[in-house]
């Protein structure tokens, strides 16, 4: 048995945004956006299977560098609740950001996850 959600969005915030661009872009070819305000500023590129990468810095002096993969869900709602029942923490509740989808995000185990619906 498999996972049943692929990887839809990875977020890497990082203090060294061009930096860890510049890794990506010269290691693999691929082109970041100019930043955008709706994922907070975060820089965007395309992976295989449809997902995304974004980097962007924190949006806070609190906020640690941190990767986090959002998994694709088509029913973001059950699937944060389960997540809970599960023991997971819940971080940030669904919230939908006009124009790319909704997100929640949850820490387990001294990891974070979120879950992505378009």
């Amino acid at each position: 048995m498999e996972i049943d959600s692929k990887i839809r969005y990875l977020e890497i915030v990082t203090p060294n945004v061009a930096g860890t661009i510049a890794v990506f872009e010269k290691s693999s070819a691929v082109k970041f956006s100019d930043p955008i305000e709706a994922l907070g500023h975060a820089r965007t590129a395309p992976m295989a299977g449809g997902a995304q990468m974004g980097i962007r810095a924190p949006m806070s002096d609190t906020e640690a560098p941190v990767t986090r993969t959002y998994f694709a869900t088509d029913d973001i709602e059950a699937a944060t609740e389960k997540a809970v029942a599960a023991g997971a923490e819940l971080a940030h509740p669904v919230l939908e950001i006009p124009g790319q989808g909704k997100f929640s995000i949850f820490f387990k185990g001294g990891n974070q996850f979120g879950y992505w619906q378009d």
